[in-house]
């Protein structure tokens, strides 16, 4: 059995959250050709490269980002060890790291996400928000767990991941109370020449809304457009203009922003994915979060997906 020597992997950790061999010397005291020796001995024993050069500094690979997961957990163990010896036991959470969708509505975000922290064992969530094509190179650089989006992995991105569809939910509108009295008669047709918000147009929402508002011969005042929905959200609370947001979430959506549905339109249907980089669900806190949105959050919204 080849065993691994974890005085080369701990240099090399080192230097990785350093970000420099320089710097890892100063931290480990050691000279720069020790340092540099034994990671060249890390890389022989696994027969992989960990760094590249990046400018003037090092980058990790993707198999050193593997192995600098590995680490983290393998010294985050030992620190453990050391507690626990001490007399100072500390429960080690589960972690999580889930990388969000910019276009998504944080409510979602947060409702498919809960279920992870009401686990049996303690999960510690590291959450990142961004372009899914920015998130989606994460995934696959092993930096997230998961992605939650608003759609399927786009063909232009070349990463290898695959959907998981968590669920589908019909479309709400909404408007602040004032604005709601004015233009709840005779919906939809009531919404003709009423001031709206807009999700921007690459959001999962916008087409489907578009095409709701052709069929119904409605041509709204568009007052505003809005790449985060929780922004559009805000403005609408404020009695700006009416907006649409996912039926899954409305109980919430009346609850944080104090606004009322005007109706709800059962042919406009948003579809919400995990992303990840298996084809089967492996990590116990991912498949909670997308057994509990399918069970429960979208279960009685889904229309007709």
């Amino acid at each position: 059995m080849e065993w691994l020597n974890y005085h080369h992997l701990l240099y090399f950790w080192t230097v990785a959250k350093e970000g420099s061999v320089a710097r890892a010397c100063e931290k480990l005291r050691l000279a720069q050709p020790t340092i540099s020796g034994q990671l060249r001995l890390l890389e022989d024993t696994l027969g992989e490269k960990l760094f590249v050069k990046q400018g003037r500094g090092l980058a990790m690979t993707e198999v050193g980002q593997v192995v600098y997961r590995y680490a983290e957990e393998i010294f985050g163990l030992g620190r453990e060890l050391q507690d626990v010896l001490k007399g100072r036991p500390q429960g080690r959470p589960l972690r999580l790291f889930a990388g969000v969708s910019d276009l998504i509505p944080k409510l979602i975000a947060y409702r498919v996400l809960r279920p992870a922290l009401e686990m049996p064992e303690p999960v510690q969530i590291i959450c990142d928000e961004g372009p899914p094509e920015h998130l989606l190179a994460e995934l696959a650089e092993h930096r997230m767990d998961v992605v939650l989006s608003d759609a399927p992995i786009p063909p232009t991105v070349s990463v290898k991941a695959y959907n998981h569809l968590l669920g589908t939910s019909t479309a709400s509108i909404f408007a602040a109370p004032q604005l709601a009295a004015r233009y709840r008669k005779n919906f939809p047709a009531c919404l003709d020449g009423a001031p709206f918000l807009l999700p921007m147009h690459e959001s999962s929402l916008r087409r489907p809304l578009e095409q709701w508002f052709e069929s119904e011969n409605i041509r709204p005042a568009v007052i505003g457009e809005f790449k985060d929905r929780a922004l559009m959200t805000t403005f609408g609370q404020a009695g700006a203009g009416i907006f649409a947001g996912p039926t899954a979430i409305e109980k919430e959506i009346h609850e944080q922003y104090r606004v009322v549905s005007i109706g709800r339109v059962d042919s406009i249907i948003e579809r919400f994915y995990a992303i990840s980089a298996e084809r089967k669900l492996k990590h116990p806190a991912v498949v909670t979060i997308s057994d509990a949105a399918r069970e429960k959050l979208f279960a009685n919204h889904s229309g007709h997906p």
